[in-house]
């Protein structure tokens, strides 16, 4: 099976940074996108960065510019780093990532626990 695990979630200031990492392991014979998904109280869950296998990048407007996707391929790792925060970045973030986890099966999504992001002062 397939596990991803979130962490480096937290309680940050206004304008503050934090960056948030996502480790998929388990049985992976490749992983075709890997992204960031959040979800705020009483807000239906919205995307905030992918990145494809071929390292392309697509950004929600309200982040680019303050947030960088990024991966590390040898450790099927991804991240987020997330500068200049905003009260209204507060949320549950999720990675998804869509992987193929055995030979002759298809790729499929899977998601992440979800890892909370708190900006106040």
């Amino acid at each position: 099976q397939v596990q991803l695990v979130e962490s480096g979630g937290g309680l940050v200031q206004p304008g503050g940074s934090l960056r948030l990492s996502c480790a998929a392991s388990g049985s992976i014979v490749s992983i075709n996108a890997m992204g960031w998904y959040r979800q705020a109280p009483g807000k239906e869950r919205e995307l905030v960065a992918d990145m494809s296998s071929g390292g392309s990048t697509n950004y929600a407007d309200s982040v680019k510019g303050r947030f960088t996707i990024s991966s590390d391929n040898a450790k099927n790792t991804v991240y987020l780093q997330m500068n200049s925060l905003k009260g209204e970045d507060a949320a549950v973030y999720y990675c998804l990532c869509n992987i193929k986890s055995r030979r002759y099966v298809p790729a499929r999504d899977y998601w992440g626990q979800g890892t909370q992001v708190t900006v106040s002062s």
